[in-house]
C-alpha cells in the first residue's frame, strides 16, 4: 500500500506532526553522515588515527564504533516510522519499547579534543541527529509529557463542558 509522502504520521501534541517528508528527510541526513562516517573510518582516518598517542588512538578507534552506533539506532528508528507509515506496521506496535530509539554512549568530548578535526566534526554531527531523534521519539512514546501546559488546560476544559 503505497501512502502519499505528504501524509501525516504521528500526532505527537496539538499542531505538531512527525510527518512522512520530514522523516525522509532525516532518513537522507543519516544515510549521508553514515556513507561520511564509513569512507573517513575506513579510508581516510588510518593515517590520522597514526598520528595519535596510544591511548587516543584507542579512544578514537571507540569513538568511531559510537557514531556507526548512532547511526544505526536512528536509521532503524526512521525505518520503523516508515513502516508505519505504509502501512506495514500498525501504530500502537511501533510504540512498543523494542521499536523506540536505541540507547547510544556518549561521547567523551574531552578526548576528542585530540582528534583530527574531520573527525570530531563526524562525531558531533552524528551526536546532533541522535539528539533531535531522540526529541521525536520521547515525543511519539511519552507526548503528554512533552505536550504544552497551556493546551493540556484548554484541553481538561474541552472534555468538562
Amino acid at each position: 500500500m503505497h501512502v502519499p509522502s505528504h501524509r501525516r504520521m504521528f500526532e505527537v501534541e496539538p499542531g505538531t506532526q512527525i510527518t512522512r517528508k520530514l522523516v525522509d528527510a532525516l532518513y537522507v541526513e543519516a544515510m549521508v553522515l553514515a556513507d561520511e562516517a564509513r569512507a573517513y573510518f575506513d579510508r581516510y582516518s588510518h593515517d590520522d588515527r597514526e598520528q595519535l598517542d596510544p591511548i587516543l588512538r584507542v579512544s578514537f578507534s571507540c569513538e568511531s564504533l559510537k557514531v556507526t552506533t548512532r547511526l544505526m539506532h536512528i536509521i532503524a528508528w526512521l525505518l520503523t516510522r516508515r513502516a508505519v507509515d505504509n502501512g506495514e506496521m500498525a501504530p500502537l506496535e511501533a510504540m512498543a519499547p523494542n521499536y523506540a530509539l536505541g540507547d547510544a554512549v556518549t561521547t567523551q568530548t574531552g578526548a576528542m579534543k585530540g582528534f583530527p578535526q574531520e573527525a570530531q566534526e563526524l562525531i558531533m554531527a552524528s551526536c546532533r541527529l541522535y539528539d533531535r531523534v531522540k526529541l521525536f521519539d520521547r515525543k511519539i512514546l511519552a507526548p503528554e509529557l512533552h505536550a504544552s501546559p497551556a493546551r493540556s488546560l484548554l484541553r481538561q476544559l474541552e472534555r468538562a463542558f
